[in-house]
């Protein structure tokens, strides 16, 4: 009888193990950014999944918000990550970009206190793209495993 149970108990344990979902994780390989919402809206959705994300290439722009809505444990980049920073701009319809200071400052105090302090020591956000990577991106963030 004790036998029957414990197969059972076993089998009910392995079908468990086997309908639980696989650990997921969003790999970044290029992304040259765009506009903001529909980066808030996927990095939203990527938080609440509670999926990692593997930066493994040129995260830009936009694309650098994935650093203020996704938990920073759950954030790992490989040796061809790279982010890029620039300060808030718009575009009007003729095409033509225009500074949004107030923007810039509240994405600024959205990343991380180590993210923050590497932009800042280099001046700020500004229309150049400070680009982080290598041993000061490694400094930050963990190497994927």
């Amino acid at each position: 009888m004790r036998h029957v149970i414990f197969l059972k108990a076993l089998m009910l344990a392995a079908s468990l193990l086997a309908s639980a979902p696989a650990a997921a994780e969003i790999r970044i390989i290029q992304s040259p950014g765009g506009q903001v919402g529909p980066f808030l809206d996927l990095f939203e959705r990527v938080r609440e999944s509670g999926e990692r994300v593997v930066i493994d290439g040129p995260c830009l722009s936009a694309c650098t918000l994935v650093l203020s809505i996704v938990p920073g444990e759950r954030i790992c980049v490989t040796r061809r990550a790279v982010l890029g920073f620039h300060a808030a701009r718009s575009v009007d319809r003729r095409g033509r970009f225009s500074a949004e200071p107030e923007a810039s400052d509240a994405v600024l105090a959205a990343y991380p206190g180590p993210v923050r302090d590497w932009i800042s020591r280099r001046g700020g956000l500004s229309s150049r793209l400070l680009l982080l990577k290598g041993r000061d991106l490694a400094a930050i963030y963990p190497r994927c495993r």
